[in-house]
């Protein structure tokens, strides 16, 4: 994939805005606040790529990137944020059922953490969701650099055990700041553009 041609295409608000699905797909998915927008900058190694929120549970939006002819990058919309109205919750989840079960090309997604907490009920949910349907994703645990050589330590034992159900291969520690494991996450985009 050529990220050097990466570019905000459009965004929508509703399922029945989406244009067809004509190139694989690979999905970014997360709690609001979790580093959605911090790791696609530096998977794409840009600053400002996708935009970086101020306030969470503001992305209410599927934001679609370009990357040439290889693939189309999606931002799902953040969940999880208690000031949300009811109403906009269950616009996000209509929105996200009727994306997953629309029969679109979509080769991965890139399911966030938060690496400092357990995941929580909605990043379950979302997972069980993924393996329900079975659907390829790998668990990016963000924010690595917020924790200590104990804490980091800590954190990837327990989310094993916690994500028992998760080939520990595929629940990786990430830091927009230091850029902890970008070259494994991008070659496990690639690797899943390449399969048939």
């Amino acid at each position: 994939m050529d990220y050097s041609k990466a570019q905000f295409e459009r965004a929508y608000g509703t399922f029945e805005q989406l244009p067809a699905s004509t190139m694989p797909e690979i999905v970014f998915s997360g709690r609001s606040n979790v580093g959605k927008s911090s790791l696609i900058n530096k998977v794409f190694n840009r600053k400002n790529l996708a935009r970086v929120s101020s306030v969470p549970g503001k992305t209410i939006t599927i934001n679609f990137y370009s990357c040439g002819n290889d693939a189309k990058i999606v931002d799902l919309p953040g969940y999880g944020y208690a000031k949300v109205a009811k109403s906009e919750k269950t616009r996000w989840a209509n929105m996200m059922e009727q994306y997953f079960n629309s029969g679109r090309d979509i080769k991965l997604v890139v399911q966030l953490v938060d690496m400092r907490h357990p995941a929580t009920a909605d990043d379950i949910m979302m997972m069980e969701f993924l393996e329900h349907t079975g659907i390829d994703y790998i668990v990016v645990m963000t924010k690595s650099d917020k924790l200590n050589k104990g804490e980091y330590k800590s954190r990837v034992e327990n989310s094993r055990q916690e994500l028992n159900f998760v080939d520990p291969e595929n629940i990786i520690p990430f830091s927009s700041q230091t850029g902890e494991n970008v070259d494994k996450i991008k070659a496990i985009i690639e690797s899943r553009l390449e399969a048939k």
